[in-house]
């Protein structure tokens, strides 16, 4: 593509995932900014993921998150426990190993017997807008033993609340520009702060857990789509998420450090008439490597998924420009009702 390079993050049943560098679009130079906001458009209509790299958010950043994160999980049950997630109207709060399962499924019947058969095996804490009245976030408590580390850890996961939103706001302007209307179309759409921070520990677990006697494939996370926008997804080491390719198959998106992977979700495949893909995923048995060979046991994993949301007040209809041929697929819906029936299957 002419004024940037775009590298294949993956490149494998024919699911080719782009490596886009951000700071093109960043920069100040037109050429630079809209050749890069059609290959992140391109990424999207073709596999529905890219990777970014230099996109702003500094490595020290990430890390700091992620280690508060893992003193987060550390805590003793009984205190994760205290903070459960409590509604699908907030999405916020703690989910404790075996209550959520991901799926397309939206029968709730459905989705609680494949609940009961294959348990996802992760633990998940869900944090929002700040403040929003009646839809308090769980946060430790800030007083007594681990007092300074709970205060810690809400500032650092409200700062990053806030620098991701500024992130998911940049690339929703690049999706903009790639379509050719006008580059702020979206802002009115992503400046409510209508998103969700959710910290997720996949345990340590035996390798033997894999090997189900009735042949079917236990994950970590379920095959499933997202629901809202786009997902921005902070990866460790570990590995173990799984793209489905145009063949069927699943395909590993290996961990690139210093990068994030950006997937579409259901509600943006809506909105632009089906023209963008909202790609199935899951979380499986990790990647041999050779430090696990004489280990009968699997490390924990540890991911960070920033889930992006239109305002949720907001209509949602077909994007200008993706349906003046075809016509519209879908009625307009309110970006909150429809989230809010999505998490009513999913817990």
């Amino acid at each position: 593509m002419a004024g940037i390079i775009v590298d294949s993050a993956v490149a494998k049943d024919d699911l080719v995932i782009p490596l886009i560098d951000f700071s093109s679009f960043l920069s100040n130079d037109p050429t630079s900014k809209l050749s890069t906001a059609r290959a992140v458009l391109d990424g999207f209509q073709n596999a529905g993921f890219i990777y970014l790299k230099n996109h702003g958010i500094p490595s020290l950043t990430v890390d700091t998150v992620f280690s508060h994160s893992a003193k987060f999980f550390a805590r003793p049950q009984s205190q994760k426990d205290a903070l459960a997630w409590y509604s699908p109207e907030a999405n916020r709060g703690y989910t404790a190993q075996g209550r959520e399962k991901v799926t397309d499924l939206e029968d709730q019947d459905s989705v609680s017997a494949l609940r009961s058969s294959i348990p996802d095996l992760k633990e998940s804490l869900e944090i929002g807008k700040e403040g929003e009245p009646g839809l308090p976030n769980m946060w430790p408590a800030t007083t007594g033993e681990g007092g300074e580390e709970a205060k810690a850890f809400k500032e650092t996961m409200l700062s990053f609340f806030e620098i991701c939103k500024r992130l998911y706001m940049q690339i929703m302007r690049a999706i903009a520009l790639g379509m050719g209307i006008e580059e702020s179309w979206f802002d009115e759409f992503t400046d409510g702060d209508d998103n969700t921070l959710r910290l997720l520990h996949y345990p340590g677990v035996e390798k033997s857990v894999f090997r189900r006697a009735d042949g079917q494939l236990q994950v970590r996370a379920g095959e499933h789509s997202d629901y809202g926008s786009i997902t921005l997804l902070f990866q460790d080491d570990r590995g173990g998420l799984q793209v489905r390719s145009p063949k069927g198959t699943f395909v590993d998106a290996t961990p690139i450090p210093g990068t994030i992977v950006i997937n579409a979700g259901d509600l943006l495949a809506r909105w632009s008439n089906e023209t963008i893909k909202s790609t199935k995923h899951r979380v499986v048995e990790p990647p041999p490597k050779t430090e696990d060979e004489s280990q009968n046991r699997y490390p924990p994993r540890y991911s960070i998924a920033y889930f992006c949301n239109p305002n949720f007040d907001r209509m949602i209809e077909a994007i200008p420009g993706t349906y003046e041929e075809s016509g519209k697929k879908y009625e307009g819906i309110r970006s909150g009702e429809y989230l809010v029936r999505r998490l009513t299957a999913t817990y």
